[in-house]
């Protein structure tokens, strides 16, 4: 039998393994919709709070669905991590973590996320989570082979990331959902594939000569860091869509959306296409600011009334 320290270890491996501290990009997106699910009209701060148990359901689908889906994405991209300088030290490479364990851990985690979908049936009935279940775990661990075939793979996992706050709105309250979860999904999607855009020009040489597809290797760092600030403009305009489409977001949410599009400023002033040293600085700490400062003056700005 392991030992707690030996099961311990293990677990920051496969923690490890998916990047596990990434989960703060989507999931602020996630609770944000789950406040903007909520009856617009209540008059009272109980009507605007979800219930804790669509709260805990929503955090077991999101946190499970992206460690199933990294974990895919490792284990579909083991060979090319290994001839990458930049990604020869990630666990399955090294050994750290074997194959079996990491489809254990991806079998683990997709049963997690359905029986947590099950439980919105369960204990609400809601049965959206439970019919959207495949098709968004269909999107989530197929994104690894859109890099096979396509440069627009940074917008597929936009998409992958933008399906956390539609889900986790019709997890909510499927009678509210309507334009502005769109919006709110456009803007998540936008967002990442801007920032994804910049991580991936540091493998330019490596994505051409392993034949997959990226902006940044199809039309070089300079283009494709001129896309990214597009995509981040884009991003920038369907959060204040948001704001005006929703009269729950006031002063509040519009600080957050001030402070997130000057920090969007700041990450693309950090990366140059001759200067690619501070792209973890824009692609890892600056969006997780991103991510959360909107969240919190979203939701003071709905509980707030």
């Amino acid at each position: 039998m392991n030992s707690p320290d030996t099961l311990l270890a293990r677990i920051r491996v496969l923690l490890d393994n998916i990047k596990f501290a990434h989960t703060v990009f989507a999931l602020p997106f996630a609770l944000m919709a789950m406040f903007l699910a909520m009856p617009p009209a209540s008059a009272t701060l109980a009507g605007r709070l979800p219930h804790w148990g669509i709260f805990a359901l929503v955090l077991v689908c999101m946190v499970a669905a992206r460690s199933a889906a990294m974990t895919a994405n490792r284990i579909h991209d083991v060979r090319f991590d290994a001839r990458n300088p930049r990604t020869a030290a990630r666990p399955m490479v090294t050994g750290r973590l074997s194959g079996r364990e990491a489809w254990a851990f991806v079998v683990a985690a997709g049963l997690l996320f359905l029986a947590g979908c099950a439980g919105f049936w369960i204990a609400f009935r809601n049965p959206w989570p439970m019919l959207l279940a495949g098709p968004a775990l269909a999107v989530l661990c197929c994104y690894p082979f859109a890099k096979r075939f396509t440069s627009l793979s940074h917008f597929w996992l936009g998409l992958a990331l933008g399906l956390g706050p539609i889900g986790a709105w019709l997890a909510t309250n499927p009678a509210t959902i309507g334009p502005e979860a769109i919006v709110l999904c456009g803007a998540v999607l936008f967002w990442t594939a801007g920032f994804d855009i910049i991580y991936a020009c540091q493998d330019v040489a490596v994505d051409r000569r392993e034949g997959l597809f990226a902006i940044p290797a199809r039309l070089g760092v300079a283009a494709a860091l001129w896309i990214s600030r597009s995509c981040h403009v884009v991003a920038a305009a369907l959060l204040i869509a948001l704001g005006l489409l929703d009269p729950r977001l006031g002063w509040l949410y519009g600080i957050g959306v001030a402070i997130a599009v000057a920090l969007l400023i700041v990450e693309q002033s950090l990366v140059k296409p001759t200067d690619l040293s501070k792209v973890n600085v824009a692609f890892f700490t600056l969006n997780g600011v991103v991510s959360i400062t909107l969240a919190c003056f979203a939701i003071a700005d709905v509980l707030g009334g």
